[in-house]
């Protein structure tokens, strides 16, 4: 399911070590929070979680979209067949908290598509990862951030969306639920649908709906492509779709403008 030394390889080791530095920064007494110009929070976990990935991915000579990094200019990133798309820490908010709902988020695109996802969380020590080609997605609970690949492999277990019921299991975020989205769980009630509401912060929503415990995620408030390609390749490899409300066609990467439209998850 991994194979040594590939890119999904490469990636998982990557989001492991980034993993272990993260949790060093949060156990500690006490972190600096800076506010980016985009009014977002930033701790050096973020800094140094993303220089650890940026030493894995860099030698794989395939660019490299970061939240952290200098964005590359459209007029070459147009040009990429391939590329990574990175958030060192996705749910900053969360880590700040101290809630554990954070995670690391490792994808490649090709040709716009997210056809690799991993996506780590450090405080449980929760590992999900999908190569698309397999059509597969799986999650293992590890006992050490170096865990080897013979170890994931014989911890994981492979992901399956949830069989439809009548109760409609919603995934909302813990600090982002915008009036569009209640008014899109009101639509639903009306519709005659008992509706659960399931918090979780950061891209373990994505991973809720591939695991089967949540039916649908929509998003109506501003998402970047760091913050989607990992659980929609995740999600993608078990059937669920990740649709922009606009366009009504799967989330597209490598965009011109990297903010994501509004979109659905089930």
């Amino acid at each position: 399911m991994i194979e040594r030394n590939s890119n999904v390889h490469i990636a998982v080791q990557a989001a492991l070590k980034a993993g272990a530095v993260i949790m060093e920064v949060y156990d500690s007494p006490d972190f600096g929070v800076e506010i980016k110009a985009d009014k977002s929070p930033l701790t050096i976990a973020d800094k140094k979680a993303n220089d650890i990935i940026n030493s894995y991915l860099l030698p794989t000579t395939i660019p490299i979209i970061s939240e952290e990094n200098k964005q590359t200019d459209y007029a070459i990133r147009k040009n990429w067949q391939e590329c990574w798309i990175v958030d060192p820490v996705d749910g900053t908010k969360e880590f700040i908290k101290r809630n554990g709902e954070f995670t690391v988020n490792i994808a490649m695109v090709r040709d716009g598509n997210p056809i690799l996802g991993v996506i780590y969380v450090p405080v449980t020590k929760t590992l999900y990862v999908a190569e698309g080609n397999k059509k597969k997605s799986f999650k293992a609970v590890l006992e050490s951030h170096d865990a080897s690949i013979e170890n994931i492999l014989k911890k994981a277990v492979l992901l399956k969306p949830k069989t439809p019921s009548k109760t409609i299991e919603v995934v909302g975020s813990r600090s982002h639920m915008s009036p569009e989205t209640m008014a899109y769980v009101a639509d639903l009630e009306k519709e005659g649908c008992q509706v659960t509401i399931v918090s979780k912060g950061s891209s373990l929503k994505f991973c809720l709906v591939a695991e089967g415990n949540a039916d649908i995620y929509p998003r109506f408030a501003p998402t970047m492509e760091w913050d989607t390609a990992a659980g929609q390749a995740i999600c993608n490899a078990v059937g669920v779709q990740v649709i922009a409300q606009d366009t009504k066609a799967p989330l597209l990467y490598n965009k011109k403008n990297l903010l994501n439209p509004w979109f659905i998850c089930k």
